[in-house]
C-alpha cells in the first residue's frame, strides 16, 4: 500500500490525453535518437569472436539502459548541464556542449580509424578496436557505455524540454531501449552479411560525430537533415545491393 501511495503522485498523468500524446511522441523521438547508438553497437559488436556477439549486445544495451535509469534519477543535475560555464569564439560552452564534443570526436576517430581499416584491410595497426580490443568483452562494453553517455545525456535533456512528468521519461526511455534490444541482432546480422553496408555505416557515423560537435560549438543542425540524408543513402544502397542480386542470379542462370 505504501509502494502505491507513493507512486500514485507519479501517474497522474493516465487521466490526461495530452499526457498520451507527449508519451507517444518521447517514445518515438528515443527510439529515432537510439538508431545512431545501435548502428555503433552493430558495428562494435561484430568485432568480437561471433560466440560473443549476441552477449555483448545484451550485455552493452542493459548496461546502457542502467545507465540512463540512474542519469533520470539525477535529472536536476543534468538539467543544469546546460548552464555556460565559460566563454570562448563568442559562444558559452557548457558541460552539455563539452560532452556533446568529446563524444563527436570520439565518433569521428572510430569511424575514421575503422574506414582507413576497411580500406586497407592489411593495416591491422589502425582497425577500429586495435589487435587487444578485437577480442575484449569488456571493451567493447566500455565503448557502448562511452558512447551511450554522450547520447543519454543530450536525449534526457529533450525528453525535459518535452515534459515534466518524470514517470513519462522512464517509461520512454525503457521503450525506447527494450526496442534496441530487439533490433540490435538483426541489424548487426543484416551489417555482418553485407559488406558494403559497413561503409555506409560508418560514413552515418562521421556524420553524426560531426554533427555532435558542430552541436557542442552551438551550431545545431536539426535533426530531420541528418536522417533524410542517412534514409535517402540507405534507399540508394538498397538499390544497388538489389542490382548486384539480380545481376548475379542471371549471372548463375547462364552456367
Amino acid at each position: 500500500m505504501q509502494l502505491i501511495e507513493f507512486l500514485a503522485p507519479h501517474f497522474q498523468f493516465v487521466s490526461d490525453p495530452t499526457a498520451w500524446v507527449a508519451l507517444l511522441t518521447l517514445v518515438v523521438l528515443e527510439i529515432v535518437l537510439g538508431i545512431d547508438n545501435l548502428i555503433f553497437i552493430s558495428i562494435l559488436t561484430n568485432k568480437l569472436p561471433e560466440a560473443q556477439r549476441a552477449r555483448a549486445r545484451r550485455l552493452g544495451i542493459s548496461a546502457a539502459l542502467i545507465m540512463r535509469l540512474v542519469l533520470l534519477a539525477t535529472i536536476s543535475i543534468i538539467v543544469q548541464l546546460t548552464t555556460p560555464v565559460f566563454t570562448a569564439l563568442g559562444h558559452g560552452f557548457s558541460w552539455r556542449d563539452l560532452i556533446l564534443i568529446a563524444g563527436g570526436l570520439f565518433l569521428v576517430w572510430k569511424a575514421t580509424k575503422e574506414i582507413h581499416h576497411t580500406v586497407d584491410p592489411d593495416d591491422h595497426k589502425d582497425s577500429m578496436m586495435g589487435e587487444t580490443l578485437q577480442i575484449s568483452l569488456a571493451g567493447a562494453i566500455f565503448q557502448i557505455l562511452l558512447l551511450d553517455l554522450v547520447f543519454s545525456i543530450d536525449s534526457i535533456i529533450t525528453a525535459v524540454g518535452m515534459t515534466d512528468e518524470i514517470a513519462i521519461m522512464y517509461i520512454a526511455v525503457i521503450v525506447a531501449v527494450s526496442v534496441m534490444m530487439l533490433a540490435a541482432g538483426p541489424l548487426a546480422d543484416f551489417i555482418a552479411k553485407n559488406p558494403s553496408i559497413v561503409m555506409l555505416a560508418l560514413g552515418f557515423l562521421l556524420m553524426i560525430g560531426m554533427t555532435l560537435i558542430a552541436d557542442g560549438m552551438g551550431y545545431h543542425v536539426p535533426k530531420g537533415y541528418i536522417y533524410a540524408a542517412m534514409g535517402f543513402s540507405a534507399l540508394v544502397e538498397g538499390l544497388n545491393m538489389l542490382a548486384r542480386r539480380r545481376k548475379k542470379a542471371k549471372s548463375g542462370d547462364r552456367h
